[in-house]
């Protein structure tokens, strides 16, 4: 709970998978959140001290998102980023500056324990990654049917 990451961490991830974030990249990251839930820590979703793993926010990381033209966000924690920011205190300020001042489109709480499974056997961990949304009239998100094909 709270652990944080930065771009550059994704970097050294990407490089140590032997892959490589390149511009427009989707970026999906398994973190094992969600799963623990569903493994018995239930416990540590609830209550006032809820703080989840995640991006953290710098400048840099939001220039870097821009440089990179990053257009989708996606991980299997509920908020994409830590949920409250332990360098400035604002909780999530990591929706503002990359939803909505770039247009990054944030994928929350997606199921990516089998997928990262897979990756680690073949070890490949480069994909087609698509997710078509539900059709809501005037909402301002909708669950996606992700699929990835290797």
């Amino acid at each position: 709970p709270g652990e944080t990451f930065t771009h550059e961490d994704l970097m050294a991830c990407a490089a140590a998978q032997g892959a490589e974030i390149k511009k427009r990249d989707i970026l999906l990251v398994h973190t094992g959140w969600v799963s623990s839930y569903y493994d018995g820590e239930s416990a540590k979703f609830a209550g006032a001290d809820f703080v989840e793993p995640g991006l953290t926010y710098s400048p840099e990381l939001v220039q870097w998102f821009d440089e990179m033209e990053i257009p989708n966000w996606v991980t299997d924690t509920i908020a994409n980023e830590v949920t409250l920011d332990p360098g400035t205190g604002l909780s999530l300020p990591l929706h503002q500056a990359l939803m909505r001042n770039l247009g990054v489109v944030f994928t929350e709480i997606l199921n990516l324990t089998p997928l990262a499974s897979d990756c680690a056997a073949d070890g490949q961990y480069t994909f087609l990654y698509t997710a078509a949304p539900l059709k809501i009239h005037e909402a301002t998100g909708a669950p996606v049917n992700p699929v990835v094909i290797k």
